[in-house]
């Protein structure tokens, strides 16, 4: 049950910003940048697994991931002055996870080592 709740909730919200993109691109945004995502799979996976320390280490997991996950978003930034067309900066968007999942391990390590 619990697991059909997450994908419920979890479709519902991606759904929702897709289809609010197409009118309000910029709302959309900043509903897909609120850590509405990480505010439902903390309490979910706390009540699903019971345990506390789990659920911690899961949030520092997230906040180290945050920034290194903006590495993809890189690309898009660089977009017009590199002169890359959507699917060129989304592909090597794309590239760039692996290097920020190292460092993701890197950093999890370094500073929140048990």
């Amino acid at each position: 049950m619990t697991f059909a709740l997450n994908v419920i909730i979890s479709a519902s919200l991606i759904s929702f910003a897709s289809w609010l993109s197409g009118r309000f691109p910029g709302v959309a945004g900043f509903l897909v940048a609120m850590p509405i995502a990480t505010m439902l799979v903390l309490p979910l996976s706390y009540f699903e697994h019971g345990n506390p320390a789990h659920s911690i280490v899961l949030a520092k997991s997230i906040l180290i991931a945050i920034p290194v996950s903006l590495t993809f978003f890189l690309p898009f930034l660089l977009s017009a002055r590199l002169e890359l067309s959507f699917w060129q900066a989304y592909g090597i968007g794309c590239a760039l996870l692996p290097i920020g999942f190292f460092a993701h391990r890197f950093f999890m390590r370094l500073w929140f080592a048990a």
